[in-house]
């Protein structure tokens, strides 16, 4: 099924503003950036130079996080010990704008706090300081009191089990039994092998690791997909049966089994995605999308998520520009205008990328002109190619040409893969556009071999590239010109 999120959709979800509760285990995710370039002496291991220190809110933090973003107005019901680094949660969730009046404090209790160490982009270590171990009864009434007197105050409810002991199964069950009484709907991050405290809410969202334990099952196709779906909605007695497929999307199932594929493009770092996946999900549910809608945004705000490093988040902004992105398409991202190409090869000189020119009329493309683009891009990062106007095609080829307008030879290069960026140019030479581009190589097709090629004196090398034998423009029109 296809991502595409109605205008509509998102209209709702710029003038909604919703109020969401989220229960559940917070925690800080701690990094410590820096370096390796030795071996400790004392044992086989990296010594890592600590450069920086950064911290955030994890666990359920990370989902209140996400719905911040979105500029939802959110409560958190949480126990959290009686130590710095609750503290620390308490400083962080005032930085968002968000209250710990409901926080439950609880003696001889350790908030917990994941400590990661990352070189060089890469995590070499991580260590936890926690307590796992279910909350005292004393807390627990706490919470269900808190959630007795405010339910009705919500637009949605999120449970975010991280499996630290605040959702006990009686806490889950009278969470779930009094947004029910109030048709609030509890959309619940599932933890552990037993999903049955989650009974009677609206949706699950494990992944499929986390189904296939619930289930006692493995899910390696897309029948036994169907079968766990079925299972988690029936078992449990859910409005949807819901798994998360990692890069293959989100699959639901309702009346039947859909699946929604992702909207990533660039997969960097999953940490958080699940947190972004229920977090965005509650805000479409409560602004009154469909699930199929809310699933639809859900999977682009994961998707962009997981092209960021770290526990990160997105907001309306971009998604616009996802969305924006997604009105031109990939091949028209490919088409510049010369006004800037100054600004272009700046980025890519600044890259360090290095820059193959080639022109031509690229009238009707064949197989000539791919192995010659494609050789021409094997001396370089990236290749740019002139095309040429249809005035000057007109000026170099007759009148009868060219047979394809310039948008349309100029959308029909962008498409290959070996081509990174095409520019039209009005002149018979592209002169104008080489001085600007400065190429590291400049490429000429087989027919220039001894001759003087305009603009070589431009770039720092010349390359003649043959063309593969009675493959040209020409060669193609004559032989339409025969058969008919």
């Amino acid at each position: 099924m296809a991502n595409h999120l109605s205008e509509e959709s998102l209209n709702r979800l710029i003038s909604k503003n919703s109020k969401i509760l989220v229960i559940g285990d917070l925690m800080i995710d701690d990094y410590l950036w820096g370096s390796s370039s030795r071996i400790s002496p004392e044992a086989p291991v990296q010594v890592i130079d600590i450069s920086s220190n950064s911290s955030t809110l994890g666990g359920a933090g990370n989902v209140i996080n996400n719905l911040r973003s979105f500029n939802c107005e959110v409560d958190i019901y949480s126990v959290v010990g009686d130590c710095n680094v609750s503290s620390e949660i308490k400083e962080k969730l005032s930085s968002i704008n968000v209250s710990s009046r409901y926080l439950v404090i609880e003696k001889n209790r350790k908030s917990s706090k994941k400590t990661r160490i990352v070189a060089s982009n890469q995590q070499v270590i991580r260590y936890d300081i926690e307590s796992v171990n279910d909350i005292s009864a004393k807390s627990e009434e706490k919470l269900i009191r808190f959630i007795e007197n405010n339910i009705s105050l919500y637009d949605a409810v999120v449970i975010s089990d991280y499996g630290k002991g605040v959702l006990t199964k009686k806490l889950s069950q009278r969470v779930i039994e009094l947004s029910n009484k109030n048709n609030i709907k509890v959309l619940v991050d599932p933890k552990g092998e037993d999903f049955s405290k989650y009974d009677n809410a609206y949706i699950l969202t494990p992944n499929k690791s986390e189904a296939s334990k619930a289930i006692q099952h493995e899910i390696s196709s897309s029948e036994e997909l169907l079968k766990a779906l079925k299972k988690l909605k029936t078992n449990h007695n859910l409005n949807y049966g819901l798994i998360t497929l990692s890069e293959q999307g989100i699959a639901i199932f309702d009346n039947e089994l859909k699946i929604f594929p992702t909207a990533a493009r660039e997969v960097f770092d999953v940490t958080g995605a699940g947190d972004t996946v229920i977090a965005s999900l509650a805000f479409a549910i409560s602004s009154g999308l469909s699930i199929e809608q809310s699933i639809i945004f859900s999977n682009i705000a994961a998707g962009i998520v997981v092209g960021k490093f770290g526990s990160s988040t997105c907001n309306m902004n971009d998604i616009h520009n996802y969305l924006h992105s997604l009105s031109h398409s990939f091949s028209k991202s490919k088409l510049k205008q010369i006004s800037s190409a100054p600004e272009l090869v700046k980025k890519l000189r600044n890259e360090n990328k290095s820059i193959v020119f080639t022109n031509g009329c690229f009238d009707i493309l064949h197989a000539g002109h791919v192995t010659y683009l494609e050789e021409a891009k094997s001396y370089g990062d990236i290749l740019i190619v002139g095309l040429n106007s249809d005035s000057s095609v007109k000026s170099l080829k007759g009148k009868s040409r060219p047979i394809n307008n310039q948008d349309d030879r100029a959308l029909v290069l962008s498409s290959l893969e070996v081509v990174d960026f095409v520019f039209i140019f009005e002149n018979e030479t592209p002169i104008d556009l080489i001085k600007i581009i400065l190429p590291d190589i400049l490429i000429k097709g087989g027919d220039y071999k001894g001759k003087k090629v305009v603009g070589e004196e431009y770039s720092k090398e010349l390359k003649i590239v043959e063309f593969l034998e009675g493959r040209s423009s020409t060669n193609t029109i004559n032989k339409i010109i025969k058969s008919c």
